[in-house]
């Protein structure tokens, strides 16, 4: 899959350093295009050593850090013409009931608001520009119950929202924003379903119409779409890439 437009451009990446986030940093690189790669965890050797990569240590939580990880990326790279906002973490499935403040604030902080801060850090520039591109990490957990507990299912049916009201407001302006709703994606931020016997694990397979996970990879490519000039007319959505499971 090849889109020329991407050539020496640049993406900005949250949670670039494995997952899908990793996954979709190594498939624009593959494109030709630049990409600022933040994360809190170092990236691997082999992206990080790249010239074409501006690898940034950051906590998507703390507003300061972020912001200063962006305007390094910014100098180093330029200005981003895509940004996948796709740090993320789980909330153990917890029903609200067992969820303390602080771990409610601290999902919502990782999957939501990181989303906020990252994007009024950059759109500024893209609307001076007269373009840019969004695709921001919801889930199916966003769109159903189950996918995941309170907390992550609610900031994942916020991105959904915030999502498009982000492109209702200024697609007249050249920006476009979109999200991919993943379901059962082999990462390590799934490792938990994996431990053991992996009982859990094969039990999602099973329950998906496709009867596997997917590869970070088929992520990447969605986002390669969806950020592409192909998807210029698609706004405002969200493109479930789940194995069938929101067919049930």
């Amino acid at each position: 899959m090849q889109f020329s437009e991407f050539k020496d451009q640049t993406v900005l990446v949250t949670g670039a350093a494995s997952g899908i986030g990793l996954a979709q940093t190594r498939a624009f690189l593959t494109q030709g295009a630049r990409v600022i790669a933040i994360d809190q965890h170092p990236l691997p050797t082999d992206v990080a050593t790249l010239a074409t990569v501006s690898g940034q240590l950051a906590d998507v939580r703390d507003a300061a850090g972020l912001h200063a990880a962006i305007e390094a990326g910014v100098t180093a790279l330029g200005v981003p013409d895509v940004v996948c906002n796709t740090a993320g973490k789980l909330d153990a499935y917890q029903p609200t009931l067992a969820i303390d403040v602080a771990t409610w604030r601290d999902v919502l902080a990782t999957d939501l608001t990181s989303q906020f801060l990252v994007t009024n850090q950059v759109l500024p520039a893209m609307l001076d520009r007269g373009h840019g591109v969004f695709v921001n990490m919801a889930s199916i957990a966003g769109l159903v119950g189950g996918g995941g507990g309170a907390a992550y299912t609610a900031a994942k049916h916020a991105v959904i929202g915030y999502t498009k009201q982000l492109d209702l407001d200024y697609a007249a302006r050249g920006i476009r924003a979109n999200c991919i709703a993943p379901g059962a994606i082999d990462t390590p931020m799934n490792a938990a379903d994996f431990a053991g016997d992996g009982k859990l694990a094969k039990w999602v397979a099973a329950e998906t119409p496709a009867k596997r996970w997917a590869r970070p990879e088929e992520v990447a490519d969605l986002t390669l779409f969806l950020a592409s000039q192909h998807a210029d007319y698609v706004h405002g959505t969200v493109v479930p890439i789940d194995g069938g499971w929101l067919a049930k």
